[in-house]
């Protein structure tokens, strides 16, 4: 494979991806914090990931890769302001913290699962790490950190070139700080967070500096050297969290290393998804979450190649009438695999038309994993006439291996979502269906047409003459 080239949020270049250890990919992913559902915005941070996790199996790397689960410790402000964002949840609906994180955490494995991302070698449970936590907080306490009433915080003077990794002034400017009284400096963070004096939470344990819970940032930094050691290869997340979390990882690593590494040797960062409605949000009320899309009728793939569509690193702008065009995209690809038909795919390609268009894929996922520019030459291949059906199979099933998109296990009708909002069913659509076809067997047009507008009535497109049959009509 060409060499893999991929963008380092820290020196801010291209830089050749170098293992730690050979022929080994290590990744860490920062997960969700399950106190609410993950909307769409969250999701393409894991469509990412899983995508630059699938280029490195490509590649011929043994990939291990960790996804955390934040169950404790993650504030309303990703500083060190504001109330657990879990406890107030529990709070707010009356419900054990330990069965708020079970719901929010399954919602998001099913929400992983609808968008075909591979499962990690880990999904790392916060509360099972606080013992290592408190481990960890020790081992740097002397040296990097000072206790106030409120917890034990860590001194960002103490570490070479703190913040290097958040964008400068001259760049947007830098991430959100909030003042907690007693601090050194601003950019100062929490370790530990004691429990306030008369309050009790479900969540706390007793630690060297009082009864409390961890600091969000020490979480990450504990998980990642407990399962991959440090350093490892690549440590990915939303453009969110390069501003004040993975800066706070890393000053912690380099505590905990005594040295200037940052734990990680690629940051990588994937943009914002945009939506101009204001219904990213989670406190919008019905805001857009992976189940919203599939109610409305639209495949959950559709959105991960609406995600593949833009580079990582771009800003992607929502809209439905984007992933309706996505959609239609995502069926065009569906039926072409479907026409490849062998009893054995080949086991090598010595077509030059189609090894020069595989050499196009690759080189696109090699540099800075290019996806857009990788569908292209995808589509393409679906066009190419008059070759080897054999070697056009297989080189689709390593694309599709890369881009996860499961064109050659997926069917059209599997792409025929049942939007939430229509009063009729399958069932009562093939039985019009055939009275339809019964009506125009007997030349009675006029109840034939009253057939087919009472189903565009009911959200049915009736499509004469395709094997399909009908679909849902989408109203977007």
């Amino acid at each position: 494979m060409t060499e893999l080239r991929l963008f380092n949020s820290l020196t801010r270049q291209l830089e050749p991806f170098v293992p730690v250890h050979s022929g080994e990919a290590r990744v860490y992913t920062c997960g969700p914090t399950v106190y609410n559902y993950p909307h769409i915005g969250n999701m393409r941070a894991y469509v990412f990931a899983d995508t630059l996790g699938r280029v490195l199996t490509y590649a011929g790397y043994k990939l291990t890769h960790v996804i955390n689960i934040t169950d404790v410790g993650h504030l309303t402000d990703d500083a060190d302001a504001g109330e657990d964002k879990m406890e107030k949840m529990a709070a707010e609906k009356a419900q054990s913290i330990w069965d708020i994180a079970k719901h929010y955490t399954e919602a998001y494995w099913a929400d992983i699962k609808a968008l075909n991302i591979r499962q990690p070698a880990h999904w790392s449970i916060a509360t099972d790490y606080v013992p290592a936590m408190i481990e960890f907080a020790k081992s740097i306490a002397g040296k990097h950190c000072y206790e106030l009433e409120s917890g034990l915080y860590f001194d960002t003077s103490t570490v070479a070139n703190y913040g290097a990794l958040a964008r400068a002034k001259t760049e947007d400017g830098e991430g959100r700080i909030e003042e907690v009284e007693g601090k050194r400096h601003a950019a100062d963070f929490a370790i530990w967070r004691k429990t306030p004096a008369g309050e009790t939470r479900q969540m706390e344990w007793d630690s060297p500096w009082g009864k409390g819970a961890p600091g969000w940032h020490l979480e990450c930094s504990v998980m990642s050297e407990a399962l991959l050691g440090l350093p490892f290869d690549i440590h990915t997340g939303g453009i969110d969290h390069r501003e004040i979390h993975h800066p706070n990882e890393i000053a912690q690593n380099q505590a905990r290393c005594g040295g200037d590494h940052s734990g990680a040797k690629i940051w990588m960062h994937n943009n914002f998804l945009i939506e101009r409605s204001g219904k990213m949000s989670k406190s919008s009320g019905e805001f857009l979450r992976v189940q919203l899309l599939i109610d409305k009728g639209f495949h959950p793939l559709a959105y991960r190649l609406m995600c593949l569509q833009a580079h990582y690193r771009s800003e992607l702008e929502f809209s439905w009438e984007g992933l309706q065009a996505a959609f239609v995209r995502l069926k065009r690809m569906v039926m072409a695999s479907s026409t490849l038909q062998v009893e054995q795919p080949a086991t090598t390609i010595d077509d030059k038309r189609i090894s020069d268009l595989f050499e196009r894929f690759t080189n696109a996922i090699s540099e800075d994993i290019n996806t857009a520019q990788a569908l292209t030459a995808l589509e393409d291949l679906l066009a190419m006439k008059k070759v080897d059906t054999g070697q056009k199979l297989l080189a689709l099933a390593q694309m599709d291996n890369v881009l996860g998109l499961a064109l050659l296990t997926t069917k059209r009708a599997d792409l025929r979502v049942r939007p939430k909002s229509t009063l009729i069913t399958e069932e009562e659509i093939e039985a019009a269906l055939t009275t339809r076809k019964e009506a125009r067997a007997a030349k009675d047009f006029a109840r034939s047409d009253a057939i087919r507008d009472d189903l565009i009535a009911k959200g049915v497109e009736v499509m004469d003459g395709d094997p399909l049959g009908w679909d849902w009509k989408l109203d977007i």
